[in-house]
């Protein structure tokens, strides 16, 4: 399949190291969808959201073109995990109550996946987005992650990194919005959870093949002497950003 696969090569790093999305905001979207029945988790990765969802639908499809992404996800009763694009899914016509998409539509190709949410959607449907952006820890720690982030790292994002960094605002949604309440997304993590964090991102893997460098590593000693007590277990916290529609 032709896709941008920036994470197979670090799913295993990438499963490990990830923060959750809230498990308040998986309850909130069950109350909304018009039963319980079946979700699809989509562009699903290793099936962080699709456990969330599973706390409350009776049957999840989770779906990724990642087949490595999807040998890492946790196998789970009520998941039916799927090796296929997100813009041409297996699920039959109006069958999903919920399609959620988690810190993936920047990947999709819209138009089609727009289509696709219009077939397999049952009526009253909705079609969950979210998203979190850069994160934060304290004025210390954020001086330094954001130069990594912007002035070491900035060349080696994927251009569409500046969709998740504007919240999706200017992304098309052509469903009818539903008014949602607003979600934190928070990590309790020690110094070494945070490193892994940071070598998870797509660009920092980017850096080390473009340039032979760990950038990560080159800016652990001011990290930590930002963080202090590498033992000490700090929270970081990440804008959560959702959108939320009815399919008709």
């Amino acid at each position: 399949m032709d896709f941008k696969d920036h994470f197979s090569g670090h799913a295993a790093l990438y499963r490990d190291a990830r923060p959750l999305p809230p498990a308040d905001w998986f309850d909130w979207l069950a109350q909304q969808a018009p039963d319980r029945s079946l979700a699809w988790d989509a562009g699903c990765g290793n099936g962080q959201a699709s456990i969330g969802l599973a706390a409350h639908f009776e049957h999840v499809v989770a779906t990724d073109p990642s087949a490595t992404q999807i040998e890492q996800a946790a196998a789970h009763p009520h998941i039916d995990y799927r090796v296929e694009p997100a813009e041409r899914s297996s699920l039959s016509v109006g069958s999903a109550s919920l399609i959620g998409v988690s810190q993936a539509l920047h990947w999709f190709d819209l138009d089609a996946f727009h289509a696709e949410v219009r077939r397999v959607a049952k009526p009253g449907a909705l079609l969950a987005i979210s998203a979190y952006g850069n994160c934060s820890v304290s004025r210390d720690v954020d001086a330094v992650e954001r130069r990594l982030y912007a002035d070491t790292l900035g060349p080696d994002w994927p251009a569409e990194r500046a969709l998740v960094d504007a919240g999706y605002r200017d992304l098309p949604f052509p469903f009818a919005p539903v008014e949602t309440p607003s979600f934190m997304m928070r990590a309790d993590w020690n110094l070494a959870q945070f490193l892994a964090y940071l070598n998870s991102w797509s660009a920092t893997q980017r850096h080390t093949k473009r340039t032979g460098e760990d950038a990560v590593r080159a800016a652990a000693p001011d990290l930590a002497a930002a963080w202090g007590d590498p033992a000490a277990v700090r929270a970081v916290r990440w804008p959560f950003f959702t959108r939320v529609g009815r399919v008709d």
